[in-house]
């Protein structure tokens, strides 16, 4: 009975404070959504719900043309004159009579590529009459499930927060945000102020729907959130697409509009299908419908993506402004099958906005006070796209349980079932939460944590953690004890740790460390562990080389301003030697020569060590500079997103001191740029450079040489552009002067797209570049040419790489593969 009073109070509450309201269907009386519904020459608009319906307001009473358009549809025009409100106007949209006329069709004179190559040629005219203005932004997500797995790995996935059935189907996101939206285009800049934003069954309502990404401009020449497809009307898009003139139809200002199908001319490449409308003469967009896929986004999760944007005319700029804009999304994994839709709804363009130099600062998104605690009579008045049933029950029975899901009544009975002790805990781990006081406490398992060195044999680490967040602002602390056991050196080496953050705005935090450790001679780690298991065990290459390090160190990290980072450390060592124990391995004993010893400046001492043992202290003061940083206020935390404009530099200046040998203190001055570049259609540059200086040259301990990082396998899981291809793992180290560079090209089809036959298999062609310089040594440098995007259908994470180096005259050549996600 509460349920249905609630309803109708919300029905009542809509009714009341709507202006024109109603339904729009096709002649079989079928509701049609995303309808954009409009006043005639102006800016104001909305677009209809799932359900066909629409709500739109208006500022008084008076005679209206009210607009109705639908791609697909003829655009209904329908006068009224408004005496009372609520006003209540239905619609029948009929389907477009799309005709062709008998133009002889070739492939030397195709109307579509005329139509087409117009389009582009005045891409910049057309974008140039609202190259700044303000807007009103509405936008709504929308995900819903269909038979949902019960569990994932042997976790209980619940219900969603209530929004299944009992055919564990429903909606598990439902978010709305309303923001006033700024833009220039020359310089790019845009800046969002969210007035209102609201996630139902949350209490934040910090929904992710950002008018930025949401902004989709087919004018580009690439679409930055579909991993840069490649527009249709992009300056190169003859080399991705075929177009078809479907036929022509006049929209109800008499304009002449044409459809043009898209074809793709290769299935695999980074574009689209489907169709665009174009406004003859004035050659700029009236819609478009285009799906892409996740063969083509590189996300093999997604199975479509549905794009659909209406354009409305503006007198006042005699220019078509994009009003309403839909992404339907239909995703696979794991047994998950969500799918759902973000509607956008623009209006109220200002084209002659007052930009000052306070207008666009590094702040791209800020909320005003209390936007996520609007309540229902505001949201009502508020929102242009009227709720469907379904998504007012969804917000109804959500914010009814949350407030019991928050009890600590609920969440113990969760828990309780959720801190099941299992069979498989004592290898796995174990976690046992009290979600009433936002805290954990977990053993940490060994399977996972098994590895094989030839210093410690097979070894295996387990542990005890504790985690408890303070506030949701990002006030927490956690600490935790490790075991590592050694089965061949019979060595026990335990850690422990403590850390605190104190807020998510500049993140301060502090963490304390300690205990007995094997790191790597390379204190960049160069070797996976999980890279020298394999290749051990398999091959009997035992690259990676360890020593003993017993010590205490503490480390503080803060942002200290918008785009500086403040780091710092201190730690005490002792430092040991360590040798082979171990002869095992799966592959025969003389395979490939034997295991190496544990000594990295010479690999067949196994009697004398690298080092001797000493005691040293060590202090690390660095900052990270990303130039003109970009971020996003949140109510709770401030989210930084970079500036791919410009590089990120970072500068560290290390002193080891105190050490039990006077010629084992040294003074260290590093620095490393890097960046990645978006080079639209022609694919993506990075590059990354490092360098570093020691004061005074003095006979240190080998771990604290810089080192580069080399790379002897085949298969690497390191990172390509701060590793070597060829390198020996330990082979260049100084305590002088050093410099590295690397740089990668990623042409995507740009180039191979245009090879016949090779273009059918939607390989994309990587060129690289490496130097390594030190004062002591001569240059070495790679070479390297690869092909990425190898698999099959939309799987596709291998990338091949020929790579050439060259040293004091001796080259060498090999092959590297590697895994390229996402």
């Amino acid at each position: 009975m509460k349920k249905i009073t609630f309803l109708f109070l919300l029905f009542t509450v809509f009714v009341s404070t709507a202006q024109i309201k109603g339904i729009i269907t096709d002649k079989n009386n079928e509701p049609l959504s995303s309808v954009s519904i409009y006043l005639d020459k102006t800016n104001t608009g909305t677009t209809s719900n799932d359900n066909g319906e629409y709500v739109l307001t208006l500022s008084k009473k008076g005679n209206y043309t009210v607009v109705f358009q639908f791609l697909g549809y003829e655009t209904l025009k329908k006068e009224v004159n408004i005496t009372s409100f609520p006003f209540e106007l239905n619609a029948i949209l009929e389907e477009e009579n799309v005709v062709l006329n008998e133009i002889s069709i070739s492939t030397k004179d195709n109307p579509a590529n005329a139509i087409i190559r117009n389009v582009i040629e005045n891409k910049e005219k057309n974008t140039d009459k609202y190259a700044n203005y303000t807007a009103k932004f509405y936008s709504r997500g929308l995900t819903k499930i269909k038979d949902a797995p019960e569990s994932f790995l042997g976790q209980s996935m619940g219900d969603f927060g209530g929004g299944l059935d009992s055919t564990r189907s429903g909606i598990i996101y439902l978010s709305e945000t309303f923001s006033n939206i700024s833009f220039q285009k020359n310089p790019k800049k845009f800046k969002e102020n969210i007035v209102a934003s609201k996630v139902s069954g949350q209490d934040n309502g910090v929904s992710f729907n950002r008018a930025e990404d949401s902004s989709i401009n087919l004018y580009e020449n690439s679409i930055a959130i579909f991993n840069n497809l490649i527009s249709p009307i992009s300056t190169n898009a003859f080399s991705y697409y075929n177009y078809k003139l479907e036929g022509t139809f006049y929209d109800t200002n008499g304009k002449l509009i044409n459809k043009i199908n898209i074809i793709p001319k290769r299935k695999g490449d980074r574009i689209f299908e489907g169709s665009l409308y174009i406004v003859e003469d004035d050659w700029a967009l009236y819609g478009a419908d285009v799906t892409t896929t996740g063969s083509q986004i590189n996300i093999p999760i997604v199975n479509s993506l549905t794009l659909k944007q209406s354009y409305g005319y503006s007198n006042e700029i005699n220019a078509w402004v994009l009003k309403t804009q839909t992404i339907d999304f239909d995703i696979e994994f794991f047994g998950f099958k969500p799918n759902g839709k973000f509607s956008y709804v623009y209006s109220d363009y200002n084209f002659q906005p007052n930009f000052t130099e306070k207008t666009f600062t590094n702040e791209v998104l800020t909320f005003e006070k209390n936007a996520t605690e609007k309540d229902s009579l505001y949201w009502n008045k508020l929102r242009p796209v009227p709720l469907t049933k379904e998504e007012t029950t969804d917000y109804y029975i959500k914010d009814s349980i949350k407030v019991v899901r928050k009890s600590k009544k609920y969440l113990d009975s969760v828990d309780a079932k959720g801190n099941k002790f299992k069979w498989s805990d004592p290898l796995m781990g174990y976690t046992h939460r009290n979600s009433y006081k936002n805290s954990s406490f977990s053993y940490n398992g060994p399977l996972l944590r098994t590895s094989f060195n030839t210093v410690q044999g097979f070894n295996t680490s387990a542990g005890f953690s504790y985690f408890e967040e303070i506030n949701e602002n990002g006030k927490w602390w956690n600490a935790g004890v490790n075991v590592n056991y050694g089965l061949s050196d019979e060595r026990v080496r335990p850690t422990f740790y403590f850390s605190k953050k104190w807020n998510n705005f500049s993140k301060p935090r502090l963490s304390i460390f300690g205990g007995v450790t094997t790191p790597q001679f390379n204190g960049r780690e160069p070797i996976l562990k999980l890279n020298n298991l394999f290749s051990s065990l398999l091959d009997r290459f035992n690259y990676m080389k360890i020593y003993e390090k017993q010590f205490a160190k503490v480390s503080y990290s803060e942002e200290i301003k918008n785009g500086i980072y403040f780091s710092s450390s201190l730690e005490y060592a002792k430092r040991n030697p360590l040798f082979n124990t171990t002869n095992y391995s799966f592959a025969p004993q003389d395979k490939n020569g034997g295991y190496t010893s544990n000594n990295p400046l010479d690999p067949t001492d196994f009697t004398n060590a690298a080092f001797y043992s000493h005691n040293i202290a060590i202090l690390n003061v660095g900052a990270t500079i990303v130039f003109g940083q970009k971020y996003l206020s949140y109510p709770n935390r401030k989210v930084n997103v970079g500036n791919a404009k410009f590089p990120t530099l970072n500068v560290q200046y290390t002193k080891s001191f105190a050490a039990s040998n006077a010629e084992l203190n040294s003074d260290l001055f590093t620095a490393n740029l890097r960046q990645n570049v978006n080079a639209g259609n022609y694919g993506q540059f990075e590059y990354n450079i490092r360098g570093g200086i020691f004061l005074k040259q003095k006979d240190i301990a080998f771990m604290d040489y810089l080192q580069a990082n080399g790379n002897q396998l085949t298969f690497p899981l390191d990172n390509q552009l701060t590793s070597f291809g060829l390198l020996e793992y330990y082979k260049f180290y100084t305590n002088d002067k050093y410099a590295e560079m690397h740089a990668q090209h990623n042409f995507k089809g740009a180039v191979l797209g245009k090879v016949p036959l090779l273009n059918k298999l939607n390989l994309h062609l990587v060129g690289g570049v490496k130097g390594l310089f030190m004062a002591d040594k001569k240059p070495y440098t790679e070479f390297s040419v690869g092909l990425d995007n190898i698999g099959f259908g939309k799987w596709r994470f291998l990338r091949v790489d020929y790579v050439h180096s060259n040293y004091g005259g001796v080259s060498n050549d090999g092959f590297l593969f590697r895994l390229s996600l996402f």
